[in-house]
């Protein structure tokens, strides 16, 4: 008989990390680990309890029966942003730790190599799109970029169980293979707003173009002029709508068309 749970998903996944050497490679492996776990103790997620599937640069977590998402979604996050940034603190770009992170609700249950249901598909298409890979790139000082399903954010941020406000995201519209929905993204320490969610483009080809090496990057202008979680002044009562649709491996965003990487 097949197990029925519906459960509170993460997700994280490095930038650049295939790039690195091998001992940076280590150094970053060692400190997802350790940071991950600083974060959840400091939120009381019980770590220790976590069903956890690795690969390296990314796990994905489902957390036990009766994890806070409250807590998930904001403590969490803003230990495990604070985490990243002192890890990084002194580090050349190249060696830096960047996350893409994910949350989302839904069937989940183990599985003989990892997890079955539809909400760890779900969450892998939510890390790995366009939208939050283009986030974190369009905020070079940021240490992580955030996406959280339609059904966090209605069921959380909305409602304002968090201390961050639905201000701070920027909703998304994602079709791509086997997840077709909202997703809400959010950059710590950044106006959303003002982020270019543009994809990279393709080469001739069809694969995307090879990124260069990371360089030291120009100051850029967070919100607020720094890089803190200070929130806009006279925000709007609702967040912009930004659509994105993959058919094919083309995204097609409100009449213009951008490559998607992969």
């Amino acid at each position: 008989m097949m197990t029925f749970r519906r459960r509170l998903l993460l997700a994280v996944d490095a930038k650049g990390y295939g790039r690195a050497d091998v001992v940076t490679q280590r150094q970053l492996q060692g400190a997802i680990q350790r940071i991950l776990a600083d974060a959840a103790e400091a939120s009381g997620l019980e770590r220790e309890r976590w069903e956890t599937q690795a690969g390296g640069d990314s796990v994905l977590a489902v957390l036990p029966e009766g994890a806070s998402e409250p807590h998930l979604v904001d403590t969490f996050m803003r230990h495990l942003d604070a985490g990243l940034r002192e890890f990084n603190h002194g580090r050349l770009p190249g060696s830096r730790l960047r996350l893409r992170v994910a949350v989302h609700f839904g069937t989940a249950s183990p599985a003989a190599n990892g997890f079955e249901g539809r909400a760890p598909v779900e969450i892998g298409r939510m890390l790995d799109s366009a939208a939050l890979r283009s986030a974190l790139d369009a905020a070079p000082e940021a240490a992580m970029a955030l996406a959280v399903s339609s059904t966090v954010f209605n069921d959380i941020v909305r409602e304002a169980y968090t201390t961050v406000r639905a201000q701070e995201f920027r909703e998304v519209r994602v079709a791509e293979k086997e997840f077709a929905g909202r997703v809400w993204i959010r950059v710590p320490g950044y106006d959303i707003r003002t982020l270019d969610l543009t994809p990279p483009a393709r080469s001739e080809g069809g694969q995307e173009a090879p990124a260069e090496p990371e360089r030291e990057p120009e100051r850029a202008t967070p919100r607020g002029g720094e890089t803190s979680d200070a929130r806009p002044p006279n925000a709007p009562t609702a967040p912009g709508d930004t659509v994105v649709q993959v058919i094919s491996g083309t995204v097609h965003a409100q009449g213009a068309v951008f490559g998607i990487s992969k």
